[in-house]
């Protein structure tokens, strides 16, 4: 089973974090920041990566943070030494008024263009660059390339959810074990 538990306690937070690729996308968010577990639900909905998250904090900033992170590490945790996945992923998805693209690589080297096209400086309960900062940190963590790019849109929520239904689809193909494939999915031989 592809599963893996995460947890990080630090002066500032505290996140509990499980997941399993192979999973139907059932989530249990817990962050107290209502758009980000919307996103998180959002993700496990739509990557079918079952997703459980229970996290406290003294500021929305570090929690953000450190929820990004504890999930980047389960997955990483749970994708193992990426030997049979398919490592490449990508999508186009359609949100009313929105269109989001992304592409990831789960190649073990983390790098991020986020392009949210985000007007205001608050979505919902969390400010923009936060929502990026949990984008970037969330590749990091993960060790992931990883490119988000809003096409167009007039809601900034609409545009939001649009990436992170692109992104849970482009993690799904590319978590995704290959049947055919025996070994790492790389040239080298090594991610």
């Amino acid at each position: 089973m592809r599963e893996a538990e995460f947890e990080r306690k630090t002066s500032e937070t505290e996140v509990k974090v499980k997941v399993n690729l192979d999973g139907i996308g059932k989530s249990d968010v817990k962050t107290g920041l209502k758009f980000l577990n919307h996103m998180i639900k959002t993700l496990s909905t739509h990557s079918l990566i079952d997703i459980s998250i229970t996290a406290k904090g003294d500021l929305n900033h570090h929690l953000i943070e450190d929820v990004a992170i504890g999930l980047g590490e389960a997955l990483k945790k749970a994708l193992g030494n990426r030997e049979g996945i398919n490592r490449f992923g990508s999508s186009i998805v359609p949100m009313d008024c929105s269109l989001a693209i992304a592409a990831i690589d789960l190649v073990k080297r983390p790098y991020s263009v986020i392009d949210l096209k985000v007007e205001g400086k608050v979505i919902e309960d969390i400010k923009t660059e936060d929502i990026y900062h949990f984008l970037r940190s969330l590749s990091s963590s993960l060790e992931a390339n990883l490119h988000l790019q809003v096409q167009y849109g007039s809601n900034d929520h609409h545009k939001v959810e649009a990436v992170f239904k692109a992104l849970a689809l482009s993690l799904r193909q590319a978590a995704s074990l290959d049947p055919r494939r025996k070994s790492i999915p790389s040239a080298k031989g090594a991610i």
